[in-house]
């Protein structure tokens, strides 16, 4: 007996979740460009992210998850799959100071999206703590 369940166990396979689809016609694009990184989700307007994706989740190592034409290639993955689910029209948020701001933004209106506000969220301070002292050398 002990031998038929563990070979049930081993039959088992696993399971991945399907994107439903969803009948979201508008949707917030968040691009976060650091100097090390992009990342870039998709959202509905409630906050419900609906796809995601990072350069580094794509196969960038090292300094070249941080150059524009990784963030090219996160914008169309992560466009593609929502165009699938029903998205036409993007609002975008940018955060961060990162080199790929401009070519997400560009590669997502050129997938197809009609974009209709683009934001700059990027948060700075008003006079917060002090900051680091000088390197000396």
């Amino acid at each position: 007996m002990a031998i038929k369940n563990k070979n049930a166990k081993q039959q088992k396979t696993k399971k991945t979740k399907k994107a439903k689809k969803s009948n979201v016609i508008n949707g917030v694009a968040h691009v976060h460009a650091t100097f090390n990184n992009t990342i870039i989700s998709i959202s509905d307007l409630e906050g419900n992210v609906l796809a995601w994706s990072s350069a580094g989740k794509i196969g960038f190592k090292g300094s070249k998850k941080s150059t524009p034409y990784a963030a090219k290639l996160v914008a169309e993955k992560v466009g593609k799959t929502v165009l699938e689910q029903g998205v036409n029209n993007l609002d975008i948020e940018i955060k961060g100071p990162g080199p790929g701001r401009d070519s997400a933004i560009r590669n997502l209106q050129a997938i197809g999206f009609n974009i209709t506000t683009i934001n700059d969220v990027t948060p700075i301070p008003h006079n917060g703590p002090r900051p680091p002292k000088r390197p000396r050398g």
